[in-house]
């Protein structure tokens, strides 16, 4: 068994892939619309579904907002330099909502993003092998 996606219910489709695309790097794996259904669904991600979990954005047809609740807290996604990825994420266009630094009660490096339509990803800095597992 393996994590194939994650949905995240978006207002204004185009906005959303132009965000996790442009801003943050990932591609465009499909896109298809439903007319049946009135919806539209668009996988994106760092690598080909085969190789690794992605993230579906749901267009629902005439939805002009979500409530987004306190249930959900975000995606993660590992970044070389969580400062350096800030301030291209910034560069692009993209919203910080926490600079990168230290989290609390530990030495982790993160930061957060937030997408179109409120959602958050944190950033978190790759630690080096040695500093994961110390002789």
């Amino acid at each position: 068994m393996r994590i194939l996606h994650t949905m995240l219910r978006v207002v204004d489709l185009d906005r959303a892939i132009a965000f996790y695309t442009e801003v943050l790097g990932m591609q465009l794996l499909r896109r298809n619309d439903y007319p049946e259904g009135e919806f539209t669904l668009a996988f994106v991600g760092y690598q080909n579904e085969n190789a690794g979990a992605v993230i579906e954005l749901t267009y629902n047809w005439g939805v002009k907002q979500y409530d987004l609740g306190d249930g959900f807290g975000h995606i993660a996604i590992e970044v070389e330099d969580a400062v350096a990825a800030c301030d291209g994420i910034r560069q692009r266009g993209g919203k910080v909502v926490r600079e990168a630094g230290p989290m609390k009660h530990g030495n982790t490096v993160i930061a957060f993003v937030e997408d179109p339509d409120g959602y958050r990803i944190e950033l978190i800095e790759r630690k080096s092998d040695f500093a994961e597992h110390p002789a």
